[in-house]
């Protein structure tokens, strides 16, 4: 007769159903208490089937964390026109950056592992950076085409807006302290807006 493990390794699961499990580990207990095993029995597979796919927990969670900040993305985008004019991408980074601060997981880890956000603050950009910096510097390249983004490289003003936008995000709470974040959030848009306008010490365009 075969063990219930054993039946479990053999049993197929999608790596949707995984990394699912992994998130509800996140929101339970937090990284530094999940385990594999932990996420294995969520999903209904076995260590070594995860192991399989993941050589480890860290690994797992990255990917459920660059999952969950580009689902944000895509839920603000989702059904609209690629924004094309100043306007609509500030609205589009502002409505971002207020989706990635109220999410759930992202609090979570803030609350209680804010450690794993550290290597991607201070020493390397991670994968959802990455794609997020070649969205918005596509979005800036088209707004230079139409006229409403000043001329700066899109490269430069793509970095300088996630960063900018980055600081809302994480650190906004620490300042909502006799103001809100809607009122922040309100001054990023101004912000955001001021600094694509056409006008500024352009630089040369490259």
């Amino acid at each position: 007769m075969r063990s219930g493990s054993q039946n479990r390794s053999r049993r197929p699961v999608s790596d949707k159903a995984v990394l699912e499990a992994a998130r509800e580990c996140l929101l339970t207990v937090g990284m530094r208490r999940t385990t594999m095993a932990d996420i294995a029995r969520r999903a209904g597979t076995s260590r070594q089937t995860i192991y399989r796919r993941w050589p480890d927990v860290q690994t797992l969670v990255a990917e459920v964390m660059t999952g969950q900040w580009l689902a944000v993305v895509d839920a603000v985008l989702d059904g609209g026109d690629r924004p094309g004019a100043r306007a609509e991408i500030v609205d589009v980074l502002v409505a971002v950056a207020a989706g990635l601060r109220s999410d759930p997981l992202l609090r979570r880890i803030v609350e209680v592992d804010p450690e794993l956000l550290v290597p991607y603050l201070f020493d390397r950009r991670g994968v959802s950076q990455d794609v997020m910096l070649d969205r918005i510097e596509s979005m800036l390249a088209e707004g230079r085409r139409g006229g409403t983004v000043r001329g700066l490289p899109s490269g430069v003003m793509a970095r300088t807006v996630l960063l900018t936008a980055q600081s809302f995000v994480l650190s906004a709470a620490t300042m909502a302290d006799g103001v809100t974040v809607a009122e922040l959030d309100d001054q990023l848009h101004d912000l955001l807006d001021r600094y694509l306008a056409p006008g500024g010490r352009e630089g040369e365009s490259r």
